[in-house]
Parts: structure tokens; sequence; C-alpha cells
């Protein structure tokens, strides 16, 4: 069976089992910088040397990064190294002043994406994450069922905002970009959830504020001092 005909099935049994919810948001992302363009910024405001790519593919981020040093990982295709972020964060030994993370998009790959790049973060750097702003219901869906797929990234970004030790902020730009430091937590979100996973993309839509944390692409500057 092709990849589309197990997309319309997929889709077909969502339509009996899954979430009903079909309001979108209007984001308009064309009217937005790119992600290599803010990632470049974030590097050369905060003047980093050091940077890791989590999820290369073909490079169209990668190749757009200037900086001393930079290392990318996939496991398929692009970046410097062919493994998973789990097997590369397993015997890393380096510290990074910028991690990008835009592999699988997964909510448990993701958070454990995060949690390592945490511990390999310089106590001043930034973590960025793609893919944080789906505009509909069948973006979001896991296992992928849509063309344009930004998965349930978002999840993990919204229990990033329950942590008291970062401080965790979405920007509206290029699918939404999740930007993290490691620092205290400046806006605490407080949620009595045991288990992040299931949440509904209703609850992403009508506390999409208070969830993410939004921010415009002018706001960058203020958050990273």
């Amino acid at each position: 069976m092709s990849k589309n005909k197990i997309y319309m099935l997929q889709r077909f049994l969502y339509y009996f089992y899954g979430e009903k919810f079909y309001r979108r948001f209007k984001y308009n992302w064309s009217n937005y910088p790119t992600r290599f363009e803010i990632i470049q910024k974030i590097i050369d405001t905060k003047n980093y040397k050091s940077y890791l790519e989590i999820g290369c593919d073909k490079n169209l981020n990668f190749s757009k990064i200037k900086i001393d040093n930079k290392i990318g990982v996939d496991p398929i295709s692009g970046g410097t190294l062919r493994m998973t972020s789990t097997d590369f964060f397993k015997d890393n030994k380096d510290f990074f002043d910028c991690i990008f993370i835009d592999g699988l998009h997964i909510f448990d790959q993701v958070r454990k994406d995060i949690s390592n790049s945490i511990k390999f973060l310089k106590s001043d750097g930034t973590i960025i994450l793609h893919d944080c702003l789906p505009l509909k219901i069948w973006n979001q869906i896991v296992p992928r069922i849509y063309g344009h797929w930004n998965g349930d990234v978002w999840k993990a970004i919204v229990e990033a905002r329950t942590y008291t030790d970062v401080d965790t902020y979405t920007c509206k730009a290029d699918h939404g970009l999740g930007i993290i430091f490691k620092r205290p937590n400046r806006n605490l979100l407080k949620l009595n959830i045991n288990n992040f996973e299931k949440l509904k993309f209703s609850d992403y839509y009508h506390k999409h504020q208070k969830f993410m944390n939004l921010i415009e692409v002018s706001e960058i500057d203020h958050i990273l001092s």
C-alpha cells in the first residue's frame, strides 16, 4: 500500500476515533523571518561559537548557519553525524552555546531531546525548537496523516513551561520556534497535569497564549538578556 493510501486510511479512521475540533489559527508564515535567520541572529547577538543541530534532513537550515564549530545529527541524511539524537547524547561530552531541535516531531522524543540538550547546554546558551505552532488539528496528529506535519512538539513546549529551572518561550515565526534558556522560569505555567501527551488540540487552541508563552520576533532581543 502506498504512503498516500496509508495516510488516507488513517485519516478516515481519525474521523471516527480522533478528537473533533476543527478551528484553526491564521498565522501566515511567509510574513515572518525564517528559522535560520532567527537562529543566526541569536548566534550573532550572543557571539556564540558552538552549534548543534538535531534533525538536518537536506541541510536546508544546517547549511545556512555560520558559526565557528557546528555539528549536525541525523540518522538518514544531512549534518555531519549519521545517528539518532539519543545515540549521540549517550556518548557526547561536549557542551554547546546553541542547540536547534528539529528531529522526530513526536512528543516523547522531543521531550527527550529537550532534556538531553539542557544537560549539554552552556550556562548562557539557547535551545531552539522548530514546528511548535501547528495551525490546525491535522498538522499535529500523531502518527502523521496529513501533508504538512508539525507533530505534537507543542506538547513538549507546554511541559517545559512548567519547569522551574528553564525559561521557555514560543516565537511567532516559521511554524513556531520554541526558545529555551537554562535559567529560572520567568513566567511559570502551573498545570495539574500528569501526562502532557494527553493534551488536546482544543486545549492548545483555547489557551494558546498561556500555554505557549508567545512572543513576537521583535521581543527576542529582550528575552536574550
